[in-house]
């Protein structure tokens, strides 16, 4: 019998677990991996048989009571073999007694349901060059997000996500590749927004913003500063105004997933909620 070990993964491996997530379509940022690693290191494992890499799972905590899953996969070709569950088993006793997020695909949702996780919302990515040029809010400015100090984006970034995650968004705004943007006016912030470069369309995530006009400002504003490439943003439907802005700036939808919770929706703010960060992280 082959023997199958489940180890925390390296650095070097996230890199490896970048290449699958392409094969998958999920199109994860190219530099997502330094974000993911310094936000909880022994938070994401592989599964190896005989040694070599088979399958992995993230399953990073954060604060003291919340967790997310994501990069949930086994090799096509040994798929059915029970190496998946193995993990997913070890991955959820990492988060034991957490309320824990993920994304999940379509396919797996019925599976995901049965282990306690429930639906919340679907996130439709959408696709597509938005037009250029669209008019900032009167009195709002647009700034790079990396003069804004930290203290204040991180306490913007928790109205939307439920958990402080400061090693994560510090190296997400700031890393190799990226612009980030935030509005601001009159010292308010009033949107943040983070495009990075992937393999086939750019992702712009999160994006926040106290209004429609801001969102599609910032989205504007990013797009342009790679204008031969498209853009992609997960969009949540539990935001009606982010759904329509897509249409509006003739986005298409491509990709599927549902937000999904092991306990109760967390508080946070729907309504300002225009993009997701990632799939893998939350």
């Amino acid at each position: 019998m082959p023997n199958f070990e489940i180890t925390t993964a390296s650095a070097d491996d996230l890199t490896m677990l970048a290449e699958w997530a392409h094969e998958e379509s999920w199109n994860p940022g190219l530099t997502d991996r330094h974000a993911f690693f310094s936000t909880d290191p022994r938070g994401f494992l592989i599964g190896r048989v005989d040694g070599t890499p088979v399958s992995c799972v993230s399953v990073v905590r954060y604060g003291r009571d919340f967790g997310f899953l994501g990069f949930y996969l086994t090799r096509p070709e040994l798929r059915g073999q029970g190496y998946g569950i193995q993990l997913w088993q070890a991955g959820m006793a990492r988060l034991d007694g957490r309320n824990v997020g993920l994304d999940g695909v379509v396919a797996q949702q019925p599976n995901y349901r049965k282990s306690g996780f429930r639906s919340v919302w679907t996130n439709m990515r959408y696709e597509g060059r938005p037009p250029a040029g669209l008019p900032v809010p009167p009195g709002t400015a647009l700034v790079d997000a990396r003069s804004v100090p930290f203290d204040r984006l991180a306490s913007y970034d928790r109205r939307f996500f439920p958990a402080d995650r400061d090693s994560f968004l510090a190296p997400w705004i700031a890393g190799p590749g990226r612009t980030s943007l935030a509005a601001v006016r009159d010292g308010e912030l009033r949107g943040l927004a983070v495009t990075r470069p992937c393999r086939t369309s750019s992702r712009i995530g999160p994006v926040y913003a106290r209004s429609p006009e801001v969102a599609g400002a910032l989205i504007s504003a990013l797009a342009a500063t790679d204008p031969d490439t498209p853009v992609a943003i997960d969009v949540p439907d539990v935001n009606p105004a982010a759904v329509r802005l897509a249409e509006q700036l003739g986005l298409t939808p491509s990709f599927e997933t549902a937000r999904m919770y092991t306990g109760p929706s967390p508080d946070v703010e729907h309504t300002g909620l225009f993009g997701i960060t990632s799939l893998e992280l939350g």
